[in-house]
């Protein structure tokens, strides 16, 4: 008589645990639709098909750790805005290191020198 209380409460610990962990794991945040860390505001163009406000887009949709990086702009000097993007990367970091090399890489593809200096990391999550 005692083995089968026993084994059913043996039962009903396992089920109760099994509910907490999974509670647990459920309310893990996602960042998906999360702006992130954002350490100066992205200049976006007005034309929503332009490959930064798209890339921009992506970043802000992307559950993991992100990164979108950019040209600073001066309205005055510069006609265009470069921007590298980082989507769902192991480490805040990481995303963040990458995406700051594809906004230079654009950079020295296109050969243009911004009045502001160059790229930076504009948001990251």
């Amino acid at each position: 008589m005692k083995l089968v209380n026993f084994r059913s409460m043996t039962a009903s610990l396992l089920a109760g645990f099994l509910i907490f962990m999974s509670a647990n794991a459920a309310s893990a945040e996602s960042l998906a639709g999360s702006k992130g860390n954002m350490r100066f505001p992205p200049t976006l163009g007005t034309d929503p098909k332009s490959q930064c406000n798209v890339a921009y887009k992506a970043y802000v949709a992307s559950s993991g750790h992100s990164a979108y990086a950019t040209t600073f702009y001066s309205r005055v000097v510069d006609l265009y805005i470069i921007c590298g993007t980082k989507l769902n990367a192991p480490s805040q970091k990481a995303a963040e290191e990458f995406a700051l090399r594809s906004c230079e890489a654009g950079l020295k593809r296109w050969k243009v020198k911004t009045a502001s200096g160059g790229c930076a990391i504009s948001a990251s999550k």
